[in-house]
């Protein structure tokens, strides 16, 4: 599909689009759909737009039971950048707080539709009590006060409190649709990099095994028969004396995965002590995200995010190399 066709303009809370820019979009359903006359009713954009398939039905008819939907002069406008309204949304109003945590989330990626942040180790990405302070949501509304755009940003995906990594959040609610489809699909893929203890003797594999609570142990996970599905794909990446580092895919996003399958195949992770790892060298979970791949909310097209290594990961490599046989 050709760039131009996703020509825009955000104004204000409005996304703003030209009838025909949106017909081009939909492919062969515009050679099937009426043509839009300009200054239609709402109602009849509305239909427009359902016929046109380019937008989720929920959506539009949402947008047209809120009176988001307008055409003036062949312009059609969608009330796609709502803003929330700061005193009365939970985490704007915490945003507006005097920070508390010293940990720093920085952006890696940004546009109208959807923001990555990279969350360091030690913040947890949401609440786990109402009104918790210093988690990476309260980051991201804080960031929306900055730039005065207190957009709705929601989080797409999780990582456990200390491990570090980019965290995709949609910031409207199309591209939360969309995105909570693309993760329910699996189409958004996230790569990790893990330090382990043992030296692995496959250079690459799968490990499937499902996943389920642990009756003994309120915040542990195991491995067992009546759990839900889990598939983590490994690659060893280099050996040390008695470690090794391993990049890993998910293919499904079980709470604790990684941390789970790596333990079960014998090579728990440096630091996790909740999982078999020693804390000698690290006194956290040695796992970090490395890379994000999605899809763009709007145009589709492929996005790539890394983040760098943190200073703790890089350190605690390096101590390994210092012991590496020879």
């Amino acid at each position: 599909m050709r760039e131009n066709f996703w020509t825009y303009r955000r104004n204000g809370e409005w996304l703003e689009m030209a009838a025909e820019t949106i017909a081009a979009m939909s492919g062969p359903a515009a050679s099937r759909t009426k043509p839009l006359e300009a200054g239609s009713h709402p109602h009849d954009v509305r239909l427009w737009l359902l016929a046109l398939a380019v937008f989720p039905p929920k959506w539009v008819n949402r947008l047209f039971s809120a009176g988001g939907i307008r055409c003036e002069r062949g312009i059609v406008k969608l009330r796609t950048f709502e803003a929330a309204d700061p005193a009365a949304d939970p985490m704007y109003r915490l945003a507006q707080l005097p920070p508390v945590s010293p940990l720093a989330a920085a952006v890696l990626y940004e546009d109208d539709w959807c923001l990555v942040l990279d969350k360091p180790s030690g913040m947890p990405v949401h609440p786990s009590r109402p009104g918790e302070r210093g988690t990476l949501d309260e980051a991201c509304a804080r960031l929306g006060l900055e730039r005065n755009d207190p957009l709705p940003a929601k989080h797409i995906h999780r990582l456990d409190d200390d491990t570090a990594g980019p965290v995709l959040y949609a910031k409207n609610d199309l591209a939360q649709q969309r995105l909570d489809e693309a993760m329910r699909a699996k189409r958004i893929e996230r790569q990790y990099e893990a330090l382990v203890h043992g030296v692995m003797r496959r250079r690459r594999g799968t490990i499937e095994a499902p996943i389920g609570r642990d009756r003994h142990h309120g915040s542990r996970r195991r491995v067992s028969a009546s759990g839900e599905r889990a598939v983590t794909h490994y690659e060893t990446v280099r050996i040390y004396a008695e470690a090794s580092l391993v990049k890993l895919r998910l293919e499904t996003g079980r709470t604790h995965q990684i941390r789970v399958h790596m333990s079960h195949i014998g090579y728990p992770l440096i630091g996790d002590a909740l999982y078999g790892g020693s804390t000698r060298l690290l006194g956290h979970q040695a796992l970090r995200g490395e890379r994000l791949t999605f899809a763009h909310p709007f145009t589709g097209h492929p996005v790539e995010v890394t983040s760098p290594a943190p200073d703790w990961f890089l350190q605690l490599e390096a101590g390994l190399v210092r012991s590496r046989k020879s």
